[in-house]
């Protein structure tokens, strides 16, 4: 079995049950499951039924949910998918980095694999996503930098981001505007305001938006 022989919404369902644990949080929920995608907990446990059948996911009531290895499998395919077409919209045709989301979201199903090598080429075999994700490769491989914690936990000292999460648009347009993106320079401070660019300005960060920021700690 490809990705390609699965229907859009079990491809969405490992994706997202894929991308919950990638950065070390537990596994999703039914009930996470069905705030992802806005439909009900019955509706999801029909889904999930239907995805241990074909020997995808792991499920029990009331249990988070896991995917079995050719479950993993086909979610980095699509994940693949995913963060290439966002490199590509981001990188070719200029949306800004919240905007990728959705529309990667529409064009991952039709994509063909000569499509997504053609990307890959074009833009130099990119390894991150605009949000600063892993792209796994063709064969499935993929691995975190070392190193790395939510800017929340960080030590005080300063810190280059590697990832921010892309669940909310509206929290990107706002850290695009004051210049947290991979590749930045925050420093975390013992004494208000506890983050700084690096230029010393105050970013002003809630603590949920640094939970959702992964950093790695910048010698001195």
């Amino acid at each position: 079995m490809d990705a390609d022989a699965l229907s859009p919404v079990a491809q969405d369902y490992l994706k997202v049950i894929w991308s919950a644990v990638e950065w070390g949080d537990p596994p999703i929920t039914t009930t996470g499951l069905a705030e992802r995608f806005g439909t009900s907990r019955a509706n999801v446990s029909d889904v999930m039924r239907r995805l241990q059948a074909q020997g995808l996911v792991d499920y029990q009531p009331y249990h988070p949910v896991t995917l079995t290895p050719l479950g993993e499998t086909l979610a980095l395919a699509m994940v693949r998918r995913h963060r290439l077409i966002e490199c590509f919209l981001a990188e070719v045709l200029h949306y800004s980095w919240e905007e990728v989301h959705d529309d990667a979201e529409r064009l991952e199903h039709a994509a063909s694999p000569r499509f997504l090598d053609s990307i890959d080429a074009l833009l130099g075999h990119p390894t991150t996503d605009p949000h600063g994700d892993p792209i796994p490769t063709a064969d499935g491989r993929w691995s975190l930098p070392a190193g790395v914690v939510s800017l929340a936990a960080a030590e005080p000292g300063s810190h280059r981001v590697v990832r921010v999460s892309d669940a909310d648009s509206d929290v990107l347009a706002r850290l695009q505007g004051i210049g947290v993106r991979p590749g930045a320079v925050v420093r975390v401070r013992t004494q208000p305001p506890r983050y700084v660019g690096a230029a010393g300005e105050a970013l002003g960060l809630t603590p949920a938006e640094a939970e959702t920021i992964r950093v790695r700690g910048v010698l001195a």
